[in-house]
């Protein structure tokens, strides 16, 4: 995996701020509109065939719209979903919510602290500083994130969920998407950019993938350009790979 990553600082392009006008609200409203969407149609409609590869596949799409339903709260974290503040926390608490009801209001604070206090012991995404491994790294990051009303929330809706809908759909394109999603945006957003050691003169102690728009955006949303992102945390996901030069 070393592969992905490069050391940083890295030679990163300035991006002027500009303003998001109504461009980033419909983004994230199209990613809401999908995610719903092939939802409902593989919840309701489909009679998968588990041994051809097109359940999987849209296994795998539908956890890329999972993921994108948390690029845009956290764009929303940042106030880059929208200048209306009210609509952009909306959209940010709707995107949030219906992944595995996460609460923006209490991500907004860590994801911030993270932010302030990136690679250190104040940093709610980072290895306790004995355990940097995969696993027990990631463990630690859901436990300071994930919580009990969710875990609650997620067994109940999966209860109701079952009764309207084929048990083998529910957990293959409504459960199984959100944790390989949550797995997805830990290992590109967070171990891969953040694990071992840093330049003394890396201030966001952050390292970045190679430039590669298109795996960029299907990894995660462009968040492989991690250094990027928290260089110019003012960039909305979507003009990210603006600020990557060629390697």
């Amino acid at each position: 995996m070393e592969a992905l990553a490069t050391s940083a600082p890295v030679a990163t392009r300035r991006v002027v701020p500009a303003p998001i006008g109504t461009t980033g609200a419909a983004i994230g409203g199209l990613i809401l509109v999908l995610w719903a969407a092939l939802l409902g149609f593989l919840l309701a409609w489909y009679e998968p065939d588990w041994h051809s590869p097109a359940p999987y596949l849209l296994a795998l799409l539908q956890t890329h719209l999972y993921t994108g339903l948390f690029i845009t709260a956290h764009d929303a974290m940042h106030g880059v979903v929208s200048p209306n503040k009210r609509l952009n926390n909306a959209l940010g608490t709707l995107a949030a919510g219906l992944f595995a009801f996460n609460w923006f209001p209490g991500m907004l604070s860590k994801h911030h602290a993270h932010h302030r206090h990136v690679g250190t012991q104040d940093d709610p995404d980072f290895h306790d500083g004995r355990h940097p491994g995969f696993l027990p790294w990631f463990l630690r990051f859901a436990w300071n994130y994930v919580t009990w009303w969710q875990v609650l929330l997620m067994a109940a809706t999966y209860n109701v969920l079952k009764l309207f809908f084929p048990q083998a759909n529910v957990i293959a394109f409504w459960m199984i998407p959100a944790v390989l999603a949550t797995l997805q945006l830990f290992f590109f957003g967070t171990y891969l950019p953040h694990r071992g050691e840093h330049a003394a003169d890396n201030l966001h102690k952050s390292r970045s993938q190679f430039r590669h728009h298109l795996w960029a955006f299907v990894s995660c949303y462009f968040f492989g350009y991690h250094y990027e992102h928290h260089d110019q945390p003012y960039l909305p996901w979507w003009r990210l790979w603006r600020t990557k030069t060629t390697d």
